[in-house]
C-alpha cells in the first residue's frame, strides 16, 4: 500500500485500479530508447507481469537515450540487464525475458500470454507482425514511433477500433522505404515512451480517453502537438 500510495490516492486509480494493474500482463517489444521509459514507468506503477523481447546487446551509443543501462553493461544482452534494472526498482513484479527478435514464427506463442503489447521497436516489419498477431488474438497494441525530434503514439485494436493497417495500409510500400536517419535526441523517446506507458495504464484501469482511432504527434523543437483522427 505504501509503495503505490501516491497513485492509489488518485480517484482514477484507487484500490480497484491498483488491483487491475497488479493483474495486468504487458509485453514490451524492444527495450531501447522507447522501451526504457516504458519499462521503468510500468514497473514503477506495479504492472504484475512484464515481458521484454529484444535480441540486441548494449552499445556505448545507446547510453545517450536508453536509460535502462550503464557503461558497465556495454556488450551484454539488453533484456537481461533490463530485467535486473526493473527488478531492482520493483521486486514485487514478474519479469519475463525473450532474447530473440519477434518474428512471424514466434509472435503468436509469445503475444498470447499478454493482455497488451507495447511498441518499443524501430522498424515497419516488426510493427506489422505485432499488429496482425494482436488482431488475430484480440490483444491491444500500443504504438509509438520516433525520429529525431518528432514522435507519435496511437492505440490499435482497442474495443474493435482501427489497427495499424488503418494508418499504414500498404505494407510493401512501407517496408521499401529507405531507413530513417539514426539521429535522435535522448528526450524524444523519453516523451513518447512515457506517453505509451500512460496509455497502457489508462487501458488497464479505464480512466481517461484512450488514443484509439486517433494518432497523437509531437514536434519537440516547437512543442507543437495534436491528434489526427484515423
Amino acid at each position: 500500500m505504501d509503495r503505490y500510495n501516491r497513485q492509489m490516492i488518485l480517484p482514477e486509480i484507487g484500490e480497484e485500479g491498483q488491483e487491475k494493474i497488479k493483474k495486468a500482463k504487458v509485453l514490451i517489444v524492444g527495450v531501447g530508447g522507447l522501451g526504457s521509459p516504458i519499462a521503468l514507468y510500468l514497473a514503477g506503477a506495479g504492472i504484475g507481469t512484464i515481458g521484454l523481447i529484444d535480441d540486441d546487446t548494449v552499445s556505448i551509443t545507446n547510453l545517450q537515450r536508453q536509460v535502462l543501462y550503464t557503461e558497465k553493461e556495454v556488450g551484454q544482452p539488453k533484456v537481461i540487464k533490463a530485467k535486473e534494472r526493473i527488478e531492482s526498482l520493483n521486486s514485487e513484479i514478474k519479469v519475463i525475458v525473450y532474447t530473440t527478435r519477434l518474428t512471424s514464427e514466434n509472435a503468436e506463442s509469445i503475444i498470447s500470454n499478454y493482455d497488451i503489447v507495447v511498441d518499443g521497436c524501430d522498424n515497419f516489419s516488426t510493427r506489422y507482425i505485432i499488429n496482425d498477431t494482436c488482431v488475430k488474438l484480440g490483444k491491444v497494441y500500443v504504438y509509438g514511433a520516433i525520429r529525431a525530434f518528432d514522435g507519435q503514439v496511437s492505440v490499435f485494436n482497442f474495443n474493435g477500433g482501427p489497427d495499424y493497417r488503418t494508418l499504414f495500409p500498404d505494407e510493401e510500400e512501407m517496408k521499401s522505404m529507405p531507413a530513417p536517419e539514426k539521429g535522435v535526441i535522448g528526450f524524444t523517446p523519453g516523451i513518447v515512451g512515457c506517453t505509451e506507458a500512460a496509455e497502457v495504464i489508462k487501458i488497464i484501469t479505464g480512466f481517461g480517453e484512450v488514443l484509439a482511432g486517433k494518432l497523437w504527434y509531437i514536434d519537440v523543437k516547437t512543442l507543437q502537438t495534436g491528434t489526427i483522427l484515423l
